[in-house]
């Protein structure tokens, strides 16, 4: 079983920036998220022996990864395999702005992958797509604290979806999602506010 967590809101998601691989602290609101995802695994896993708790690189996961090991226990081990979509040239700047300037790119959901110098699926799912079959069979007993574009190509390949499936899943900061026996499964959180 593995469950997936994005991290919780961070300065740049609140502000509309684009974050890619650029590090952004979570807000007020982003530690609350963190710690609601903790309490809901913490309802789910009743005893945590045996279970790994890993993250992205990055800090944002990094930070909601800490909340999540101090309610359960856990200590927190970095994979690279986990990191967010590098947006390249669109790093840094707002959502608002890229849209203006680039229409004809975000008129569908993988404009993820078409910034200047930045990363397609192709890469993304070159990381995830093999860190997932590294993984050791059914049962195990994983908590990946991942982003929303690498976190739904993780669950794409998990379910063995489309290009455009896998694209057109929500990125949620405040559910879990459960991979167990070849069915994910959404688990939301209680509500939370800063």
């Amino acid at each position: 079983m593995i469950y997936l967590l994005r991290h919780g809101q961070t300065n740049y998601n609140h502000e509309g920036r684009m974050q890619g691989q650029l590090e952004s602290q979570l807000t007020d609101l982003g530690m609350a998220q963190a710690q609601a995802m903790a309490d809901l695994l913490k309802a789910e896993i009743t005893d945590t022996a045996g279970w790994r708790l890993l993250a992205s690189p990055l800090k944002r996961t990094r930070q909601s990864a800490a909340i999540v090991g101090a309610t359960l226990g856990l200590e927190v081990e970095i994979e690279p395999a986990l990191i967010e979509v590098g947006c390249g040239a669109w790093e840094d700047r707002l959502y608002a702005d890229l849209a203006k300037e680039h229409p004809g790119a975000f008129a569908g959901r993988d404009w993820f992958f078409q910034a200047p110098e930045g990363e397609r699926f192709e890469d993304v799912d070159g990381r995830v797509r093999p860190w997932l079959a590294a993984q050791a069979p059914e049962p195990r007993k994983l908590i990946a604290v991942a982003h929303g574009v690498s976190g739904s190509l993780l669950r794409g390949a998990y379910l063995g979806l489309s290009h455009e499936e896998t694209l057109a899943q929500d990125m949620p900061q405040d559910a879990i999602f459960r991979l167990a026996e070849g069915a994910v499964q959404r688990l939301s959180c209680a509500e939370v506010t800063a």
